[in-house]
This record gives structure tokens, C-alpha cells and sequence, in this order.
């Protein structure tokens, strides 16, 4: 439809006071939200021409009247479109009628509210872009399981990408693969020590990162929102949008911010876990994240019962020292060594 999706991952480095957002959202709101509103309410937001959301957690369910009552204080006026997103079993009749209810809807408020119309051809070649950047980034993730590419590298290009253009982002990914060709890491990891599944909503600060290969571990593998998550799927046809989302819905990465799916978490984690032949498992937590914190026990042990190393790592907003967590990475290295 002619517009531009920018999607809000990894605003916190931008935004390390939240002044605004504090004034409409409780202490313990994840930072996903708290900088997502801060964004939105300041001068960079104007930079905006509309808001799209979905109900991926309690938080962000009530985002929308809690950013159009700051925006309103703030003498300013945005469009808002939402859309629900079941949140039972993927494979419930009644939701996947409610879904393509759901979407069908959803082009209508966006031509009202931007003047477009809808084409199937641009939706098709749309579908095709994204086919080609989620295979790009596939391959690239493979070579960071390889050694031939770093995690920190890898996560900060796929969060930099969110900002781009689609055009943008394959001309990024594809330079990407073609630098690792002509001249591939030699990462220096020890793979003796092991090789490691990092899980959670965001991925880790790039310091951590470092701590972790520098530790002599090696990321084979991720169960990321807002990576692996975002672009481990996407559905063979272009068939109309309302279909392509149905499957979209229902063959897509499980995660915690999609209920429905959550039963299918374990089977694909130890997929992954087995293909990498990983040895153990960082889960990072958002603090106040609860859909993820719930899971946490039950992973941990589930985990731990199979053989595999697992470490717990919380992060909150206000962290500016992560020397502890380094340490904390360092001696986990040990263990697994």
C-alpha cells in the first residue's frame, strides 16, 4: 500500500532516560514498551505518519489508548490501526475465521486512514521481498553457527535493519553475505567449550555479546522475538492476504508472545538444540517480561534433565554495568569446558 513499515525493536540505546513514557506507564513495564512510548511522544516520533499494534502482551494490548492519550497532551494526533490476533491454539477453526476477519479489516482502516488502495500485485511482489530477506537472513544466522560470522555482528545488522526500507535491508544482507565470501571470520572459537542456543525477546547489548564469544562460546543457534522468531517462516504462496496470514499465523516460530503457539516451543527448541549440536542454552530475560519468565523454570528444567548447560541472564531498563553478567558468562564457559 505504499507504505513504509518501520518496526520498533532495540530503541532503548537511543533513548537511556525515559522521561516521558514515565509519565504514562507503571515502573514495572518492560523496556520494550518504555522506549517504544518514548519514542513515540517525542520530537523523533514526529517522524511518524501512523501506528500499527497488536495485542503481543498485556502491555502493548493497552499501548495504543496510553500513546494516544500522551499524544494528545502532547497536541498531536497520529493514526492508529490494530488488529487481534488469536491467542488459542493455531489450529482452532473459529480463529483462523477470526483472522482473516481480522486482516480483511485491517486493509480497509489502512486505505481510510492513508488514502491508499490496496493491490494484490504490489501485496504479491511484497511477499516475494520478504521471502528473499528472511532467506538472506537465514543464511547469514547459518554462518554465524559456522564461525564464519559473529553473533554481536549478526544481531546488530538484523536490529539495524528494522529501520531500513525492505530494499534496504536485502541490499544489507546480501553485501553481508558477500564480504563473509571473500573474506570469512576466523573467529578463533574454541569449540572444545561448546556450542550455545541464546533465547529471549531482544538480543543481548552488543557487550554481552562480546562476553560471550570472547568466553570461547559459540551461538549456533537462536530463539529470538525479535530475530529468529521474526524470520524463521514465511509462507510459499502469496495466495490473498488474508490467507497468507492464516498460514502465516499458524506455521510461525513459537513464541510467548503468541499463546497460541507456545505449546510447540519445546519440540522446536530441541530441534534447533539437536541440528546445532548445541551443548547449552542463555536464556535473557527482559525484566518484566512475564510471558518469558513464566517459561523460564519450566525450560530451565526441562533442559537441564536432557544434559544441557543453561544460564539465566536478566536485563533490565536501567542497566549500565554488566560486569557481573560477563562474569557470570565467563564462569559458565568454565563449566561447560
Amino acid at each position: 500500500m505504499e507504505l513504509e513499515p518501520v518496526v520498533m525493536w532495540g530503541l532503548s540505546p537511543f533513548f537511556p532516560k525515559t522521561s516521558k513514557s514515565d509519565h504514562h506507564l507503571q515502573p514495572f513495564v518492560c523496556s520494550v514498551a518504555r522506549h517504544v512510548t518514548e519514542f513515540v511522544l517525542s520530537r523523533a516520533g514526529q517522524l511518524l505518519d501512523g501506528l500499527f499494534m497488536y495485542n503481543a502482551c498485556d502491555t502493548l494490548r493497552n499501548l495504543p489508548e496510553i500513546l494516544r492519550s500522551g499524544l494528545e497532551k502532547e497536541g498531536r494526533h497520529l493514526p492508529m490501526v490494530n488488529i487481534h490476533i488469536p491467542m488459542v491454539p493455531r489450529l482452532h477453526t473459529d480463529a483462523l475465521r477470526y483472522l482473516r476477519q481480522e486482516v480483511k479489516a485491517l486493509i480497509e482502516k489502512l486505505e481510510t486512514s492513508f488514502g491508499k488502495s490496496f493491490s494484490e500485485k504490489r501485496f504479491e511482489e511484497s511477499v516475494g521481498l520478504y521471502r528473499r530477506a528472511r532467506k538472506l537472513t537465514q543464511q547469514l544466522e547459518r554462518k554465524v553457527a559456522d564461525g564464519r560470522m559473529g553473533f554481536k555482528e549478526f544481531a546488530g545488522l538484523i536490529q539495524g535493519n528494522y529501520f531500513r526500507s525492505l530494499h534496504g535491508q536485502i541490499e544489507v544482507l546480501e553485501a553481508s553475505r558477500e564480504k563473509i565470501k571473500k573474506d570469512p571470520l576466523t573467529s578463533g572459537l574454541d569449540e572444545s567449550v561448546g556450542r550455545i542456543i541464546v533465547s529471549g525477546i531482544l538480543p543481548p547489548p552488543s557487550g554481552i555479546c562480546s562476553a560471550i564469544e570472547e568466553s570461547g562460546l559459540r551461538v549456533a543457534g537462536n530463539d529470538i522475538a525479535s530475530l529468529a522468531r521474526s524470520y524463521s517462516y514465511t509462507p510459499e504462496t502469496a495466495a490473498s492476504p488474508a490467507d497468507y496470514y492464516a498460514d502465516f499465523y499458524v506455521q510461525h516460530h513459537p513464541c510467548t508472545t503468541l499463546l497460541g503457539s507456545s505449546d510447540d516451543r519445546i519440540a522446536v527448541l530441541d530441534a534447533l538444540i539437536e541440528e546445532r549440536e548445541a551443548r547449552g542454552i542463555i536464556f535473557l530475560g527482559e525484566k518484566f517480561c512475564e510471558y518469558e519468565f513464566f517459561e523460564f523454570p519450566y525450560l530451565e528444567k526441562r533442559f537441564k534433565e536432557k544434559g544441557l548447560h543453561t544460564l539465566l541472564l536478566e536485563f533490565a531498563t536501567e542497566d549500565r554495568s554488566l560486569g557481573a553478567l560477563k562474569t557470570r558468562i565467563e564462569a559458565f564457559s568454565e563449566l561447560m569446558a
